[in-house]
């Protein structure tokens, strides 16, 4: 009989929610094991688009690329994204019990230490001692090979409840090659009650029989050829379900409706004035088909924002930001499918942003950089639920119209549709025109369909997506890197970590420990005009981390010749590496002195212009300001940041003030290293995603306290200058600050003031500004003028003769200058044109004509006209001007000039 269990009882033990996870990593670190904090959901694994498992983290330990660590257990709850990528479960979001975009992972790892003996002990341990879940309702499956693990599972469970099942169930993998082996999952029996249909039995297809914990037995390692042999260290690699487990232990047949997601539940039901209604109370319920499907239609709703708003609050906590690509296009997918769910429910203002501050408040025990960062979190969401709520109305507009188009009423019923519909795909032009246009990813158009049963013409939305190579892939693609492939492992168990000595010398005697190719393969040697990597025993060059450049110099021989530049300087599994080009031949063991270049001098000052900067925005902007990102480099230094509107002028300017007051007030570095949690304590700011150790390094500078392993001056006052150069956007809610330092900072300077020189000599004054000014004027005189022409023009008579344009007219209150431009106007328009236009200023007559493609000659044509104006002129066949004086006689002069140009023109 199913041992059912209800939330009230769950929390009375201590073990919903939360304390589940606490019950589970505290299990673990009794049993000998280390516990990890969650990895980034953004991995440093090119082969993955988010952290989709437990495991991620050890992946390198797992295949070998590193050795094990010196506690060879290890338990962790990992934060996990299955959303974009090969791993994609956002379609199934809200539709099924148990789908989600963010979970978390539960897991206990063992790295050539335990195998399968002691990890289905403290398996079956954990479930039934800890977790309390009673035998009766326990059931176990391993891989069909696995007669050890059957015979393991039979010392604690019934054979009769371990199944045997093949590779698709029971048999993991990393890839095609490389470690893998069997796995063992546990199931829960949920009862029969809301379960019982032909595919509820162990091994079915159906829900009844719940897999909570899947422990996998990496055992071997598969080759090319697809032949398996076992490993000399068997290791340990499992995963639990959070979410599943608390499920389970409050009664809920549904993820959704338990005490994890019931503040968020409670604030959806506030926004919309709607009940949410859970599953079991639901299938209990007595309903029409028409009113159960409406009702689920809306809890669907409620559990897809309800997911969404935590995939939104975590990515975006974690330094991810909207974007037209990559990761951040996935992140803008999962928000606009929330705000369409809202849309459904009635929401049609921005809301998501409710949703994560509840969830911020609800969460910070476990994760409180989520309360530490809501304020950021909350305006980048907000923004862009505006943005998106802008095109949504006509979006659903035209989205509705081709339903319509198709059959399809809102009157209808589905199976009226489908029984009258004269097509069933929604056409893939319109979908195009969705995503083009109004901002809807395609799996939102299919999410909308997925109700009435309509598929999207796949084949005529790709042929619209491939004529526009423009557009942003919405798939993510990866880049491979050689050096994952290198021989890192051996020089880690042969050497360890090499010692960083660069904070306190920037030359220093050494020997090379390794020496690789350019492939990451080791060597004994380097020749010469080649190039590869150095290892050394202690190096004073600083890798690249973070923003700053890894370090640049030279090698020097026991003669003090140099014999390798260096032109990079990375950490890779560990070691911090040096990329050189070899001027003479380099040895294994050989001593060296390592040299930095002297302009890591002003990568310092670069760097420690961005803390004085991150301190400066956070005062000006907001508390709310975090670091997105920066690039460090001896001429510039570049710091992205989390922002939802340009910066104004003035408060550029007083960024680059204070910025510059910080370094005036010569403020010393104070560097400390202590614990972590002190630092933190002290007001530290930390990046998302740095691995930091327990003890860790501080650096001060004045009221800019953070956690930095990099290399800064040592009072503010030797930064120099500090000048901001650009200001931009670069993604959604993220702006770019670029600015210069040091010796830039003077170049840049001198640079401005010979543009000022340039343009003083331009103008040929003194004072720029006035120079500017009366140029300005100027422009505005002609643009008022080029507005008379224009006026004029548009009232300017042309008379048909023959193939011929004619114009003939006076203009009033325009000067020479715009007379003639009129005419090139006339020119530009008319293939066969003569224009002769007569204007006056102050007493005196101008005269202009034009002659394109006509038997007439504008200069005899102005030469005539102007004598009956007291005046005289000529000029070229095309184009003449002349003057007069007689301003009585100009209507006389006007009927001459037609006159004469019809005498020519009728030739």
């Amino acid at each position: 009989m199913f041992l059912r269990y209800n939330a009230k009882n769950c929390f009375q033990k201590g073990l919903a929610g939360m304390d589940v996870r606490a019950a589970f990593l505290d299990f673990f670190k009794q049993k000998g094991h280390r516990v990890y904090d969650s990895m980034p959901l953004v991995p440093n694994d090119a082969s993955l688009l988010f952290t989709n498992a437990g495991m991620v983290q050890f992946k390198d330990i797992f295949t070998g690329k590193l050795p094990r660590p010196e506690i060879p257990r290890a338990t962790s709850s990992q934060i996990c994204m299955r959303a974009g990528g090969k791993h994609n479960d956002l379609e199934n979001v809200g539709y099924t019990a148990r789908h989600h975009t963010l979970f978390e992972m539960l897991g206990n790892f063992s790295f050539g230490d335990y195998f399968k003996q002691e990890a289905i002990a403290y398996a079956w341990e954990l479930v039934t001692k800890v977790l309390g879940f009673d035998e009766k309702v326990l059931y176990v499956s391993v891989h069909e090979s696995d007669d050890e693990a059957f015979r393991i599972w039979s010392e604690y469970i019934d054979p009769n409840k371990i199944a045997r099942m093949g590779d698709k169930d029971n048999f993991w993998q990393m890839g095609d090659v490389g470690a893998c082996g069997p796995c063992s999952e546990i199931y829960v029996d949920q009862g029969s009650e809301f379960f019982h249909s032909n595919e509820d039995y162990f091994g079915g297809e159906g829900d009844r029989f719940l897999e909570i914990w899947n422990l996998v037995f990496m055992q071997y390692e598969r080759d090319e050829s697809g032949s398996l042999k076992p490993l000399p260290s068997p290791s340990i690699d499992t995963g639990m379900g959070l979410e599943r487990v608390v499920a389970l232990k409050e009664g809920k047949i549904n993820n959704f409706d338990t005490s994890l997601f019931a503040p968020l539940m409670r604030c959806i039901e506030n926004l919309t004035q709607e009940a949410y209604i859970s599953d079991d109370v639901l299938l209990r319920g007595s309903y029409t088909q028409e009113e159960y499907e409406r009702i689920k239609a809306r809890i669907s709703s409620f559990r897809v924002i309800a997911d969404h708003a935590r995939s939104v609050a975590f990515l975006l906590a974690q330094g991810v930001h909207f974007d037209k690509e990559g990761r951040g296009y996935v992140l803008r997918r999962i928000l606009r499918r929330a705000v369409r769910h809202g849309y459904l429910l009635g929401l049609k203002e921005a809301f998501l942003y409710k949703v994560i501050e509840s969830l911020a408040q609800s969460m910070q025990g476990a994760y409180p950089y989520l309360l530490e960062r809501k304020d950021a979190i909350i305006k980048q969401c907000k923004s862009e639920e505006e943005r998106f709520l802008e095109t949504i109305d006509a979006g659903m507009e035209l989205f509705n119209k081709e339903l319509y188009a198709m059959g399809f009423s809102s009157t209808q019923s589905l199976r009226e549709f489908h029984a009258n519909a004269p097509k069933t795909r929604f056409s893939g032009k319109v979908a195009f025109r969705l995503y083009d246009t109004y901002g809807f990813p395609l799996d939102l158009t299919q999410d909308m369909l997925r109700d009435k049963g309509i598929e999207v013409d796949m084949q005529d939305f790709q042929s619209h997506m491939d004529a526009q190579k423009q557009r942003s892939k919405a798939s993510w693609k990866g880049s491979g890197d050689s050096a994952q492939e290198g021989d890192f492992k051996e020089i880690v168990s042969e050497f360890g970590e090499n010692s960083f000595v660069g904070y306190d010398t920037d030359c220093v005697h050494t020997k090379i420990l390794a020496l690789l190719d350019s492939t990451f393969k080791r060597v004994h040697s380097l020749e010469a005009a080649s190039e590869g990597y150095v290892f050394l025993h202690t190096t004073p060059f600083y890798p690249e981390s973070g923003g700053p450049i890894g370090d640049r110099g030279v090698l020097l021989d026991s003669q003090g010749q140099v014999c390798a530049s260096v032109s990079d300087t990375k950490k890779y599994f560990g070691l911090n590496i040096s990329q050189v080009r070899i001027c003479k031949e380099l040895k294994q063991s050989q001593e060296v002195v390592a040299q930095v270049d002297h302009m890591r001098a002003e990568i310092a000052k670069h760097h420690s212009a961005t803390h004085l900067l991150h301190l400066s925005l956070r005062k000006i902007l907001g508390e709310y300001i975090a670091q997105a990102g920066s690039l460090v480099e001896a001429h510039r230094l570049r710091f992205d940041f989390s922002h939802n509107k340009p910066l104004s002028q003035e408060e550029i300017e007083r960024i680059e003030s204070d910025v510059n007051a910080q370094i005036c007030a010569a403020n010393p570095q104070i560097c400390e290293t202590m614990p972590l949690e002190v630092a933190k304590s002290k007001g530290a700011m930390a990046l998302f995603g740095e691995k930091y150790a327990q003890n860790v390094r501080v650096v001060s500078f004045g009221d800019s306290i953070e956690l930095c392993g990099g290399i800064h001056v040592a009072n503010t006052a030797q930064i120099g200058s500090f000048y901001i150069i650009k200001e931009s956007g670069v993604s959604s809610g993220v702006r770019r600050i670029e600015a210069v330092c040091g010796y830039a900072a003077y170049e840049w300077g001198k640079k401005a003031l010979e543009t000022l020189k340039n343009a003083k000599d331009m103008l040929k004054t003194q004072d720029v500004p006035l120079g500017i000014a009366k140029i300005q004027s100027q422009l505005k005189e002609f643009k008022q003028a080029s507005s008379r022409v224009a006026n004029n023009l548009k009232g300017l008579a042309y008379e048909q003769v023959g193939v011929y344009q004619l114009a003939i007219s006076k203009l009033e209150g325009i000067q020479s200058a715009e007379a003639k431009a009129a005419i090139d106007e006339a020119k530009n328009k008319y293939q066969n044109v003569a224009i002769l236009l007569i204007t006056e200023n102050y007493g005196k007559v101008f005269i202009a004509a034009g002659v394109k493609n006509a038997p007439l000659k504008a200069g005899a044509w102005v030469k005539e006209v102007a004598q009956i104006l007291g005046g005289n002129g000529g000029g070229r066949d095309d184009f003449a001007t002349a003057g007069g004086k007689d301003v009585a006689n100009i209507n006389k002069a006007l009927e001459y000039a037609r006159a004469f140009a019809l005498e020519h023109l009728k030739c």
